[in-house]
């Protein structure tokens, strides 16, 4: 049975996002090559075609072509690599990776604003090279997918950011909404309500479209999007066992993908096909806005609006 393996070879990062959920004492845990080339084989043997191998950033470690390679040569169809691609901003790094086997770049930008991306990732002058390396993938022609993060302080220039991004040769997009979990659990103002944003990406999606561009939503659910629900995405519909350095599970049950349906649920258009709100946005605004937008009064709250740690 064919399905996707999602490998987390480790947390490490060369960079330091504001939002991110991997905490310091996660940083040094990481999968061993021989772990990951074990992992490999039995998801081969399980039936998985496709290979997805991120992180922490995967580009750091030394061993990452070997084991594009040994994915390969295990006779994986579609090996992603999800980065922040910083050190694609030497070309030679893009060919090297696409030889070996990778045929698909998911890239991290997070945002299109110089001075913001700076402060996001907490690593000053690294911008430039987010850019150079994003050029460096659309002219080597390879397929690309573009990462966006939708946050307090990111959201409202979703359109321009998709318009940068088109303006650049990228047409696919997936639209990520912050999490409140492990690192990122008390820093609340970074998560903003969803109906606040969904102008802003009702906007963006339409300006997408008109430039042909292919952008997925993933964690705001159809009954929000409205007209737009065909952006909707839930990779977790699909067969995606996640491997971690402590753990093994399928994407349906992780704390990132939504897991939880409300009693304005029953008897929605959408109930077969939504995975429901995740556990964090519940816990922070309660299902008020979900409710609403079914015609149908709230029954759970949000917590208390917390202050930053």
């Amino acid at each position: 049975m064919a399905g996707l393996l999602d490998v987390i070879l480790g947390y490490d990062c060369n960079l330091a996002c504001d939002y991110c959920t991997i905490t310091p004492e996660m940083r040094p845990r990481a999968l061993t090559t021989a772990q990951v080339v074990a992992c490999l084989r039995r998801g081969r043997a399980l039936g998985y075609d496709r290979l997805s191998l991120t992180g922490g950033e995967p580009t750091i470690r030394r061993d990452l072509i070997g084991l594009v390679r040994a994915a390969r040569q295990l006779g994986f169809d579609d090996i992603k690599l999800q980065s922040n691609g910083l050190l694609y901003a030497q070309a030679d790094n893009v060919a090297r990776l696409a030889a070996a086997g990778v045929t698909l770049f998911h890239i991290s930008v997070h945002t299109h604003e110089p001075a913001r991306y700076d402060a996001l990732v907490r690593r000053a002058g690294t911008y430039a090279l987010m850019r150079g390396g994003l050029d460096n993938v659309v002219r080597s022609g390879a397929p690309l997918v573009v990462d966006l993060i939708l946050k307090e302080d990111t959201y409202r220039a979703l359109p321009e950011a998709l318009e940068w991004l088109e303006a650049r040769g990228v047409q696919r997009v997936d639209l990520w909404f912050v999490s409140l979990t492990d690192g990122n659990a008390a820093n609340t103002e970074s998560m903003p309500r969803m109906v606040d944003v969904v102008p802003y990406m009702r906007d963006g999606l339409a300006r997408a479209r008109a430039r042909g561009m292919t952008i997925r939503s993933l964690h705001v659910p159809r009954c929000l999007l409205g007209d737009d629900r065909q952006h909707a995405f839930d990779p977790g519909a699909d067969r995606v066992m996640v491997v971690t350095p402590e753990a093994t599970f399928e994407l349906k049950d992780s704390k990132l993908t939504g897991r939880e349906h409300m009693p304005c649920c029953v008897s929605c258009e959408h109930e077969a096909s939504c995975p429901g709100v995740r556990p964090d946005y519940l816990a922070r605004y309660g299902d008020g806005e979900f409710a609403r937008a079914r015609g149908q009064t709230p029954t759970r709250a949000g917590a208390r609006r917390l202050p930053l740690a």
